[in-house]
């Protein structure tokens, strides 16, 4: 099995990238928020699984191996294949789709295309008891309790930009929430962005 990658990016269309290792080109199917935060040429990690067919063998990866295993966790409902579990995880981090479940709130699963109600209530009722396990407590985060389950995709979007411009990981991330709790989850990316930096601005988080 291969568990992870590291290699240049070489290639990147909507749905997968490709990642040179060692002279091998390695097609990995991503999540499309994954995939916008990639950039051609750069070195990059991913974690990994390989999902065998009849006719084809299939690599996906993650972020990390949280990701991994709410995918593996997500593929053995019935009725959510890779390309619905893949939608799942691009919009509801591995904390919040947990939480999502063990509060057996359907509305989180609004914005998954592919993930009707009907799919979603065999999440919950298949999965509850069984992701909060699977997810790593991340020190210091309130995401999951913070940010609305239809903001997730955006809270993280806005994170990488604020960290692309040399603000730390846990800074941007307290000023995203904070922006986003300000702002409701009606934001999109550009506002959430502005009210984020006025955030950092304040002085009430420090770079």
């Amino acid at each position: 099995m291969i568990a992870s990658l590291t290699g240049t990016l070489t290639h990147l269309s909507a749905q997968f990238a490709v990642i040179d290792v060692g002279g091998v080109g390695y097609e990995v199917q991503l999540t499309p928020t994954h995939l916008l935060e990639l950039r051609h040429g750069s070195e990059v990690t991913l974690v990994t699984v390989m999902i065998v067919r009849e006719d084809a063998q299939i690599l996906f990866g993650f972020r990390s191996f949280d990701e991994r295993t709410i995918f593996e966790q997500l593929t053995t409902v019935s009725g959510v294949g890779p390309k619905s579990a893949l939608n799942v995880l691009s919009h509801l981090s591995p904390a919040e789709l947990a939480h999502a479940v063990e509060s057996e709130n359907l509305n989180a699963f609004k914005p998954v295309p592919g993930v009707g109600p009907k799919t979603a209530k065999l999440i919950i009722v298949q999965l509850k008891g069984k992701l909060l396990a699977a997810v790593t407590p991340t020190p210091g985060s309130s995401t999951a309790a913070a940010v609305p389950a239809a903001m997730v995709s955006t809270v993280d979007q806005v994170v990488e930009a604020l960290v692309e411009l040399g603000t730390q990981q846990k800074t941007a991330q307290q000023a995203v929430e904070a922006a986003a709790e300000e702002l409701g989850e009606d934001a999109d990316v550009p506002a959430l962005l502005r009210a984020s930096l006025r955030e950092l601005g304040r002085g009430g988080v420090r770079r």
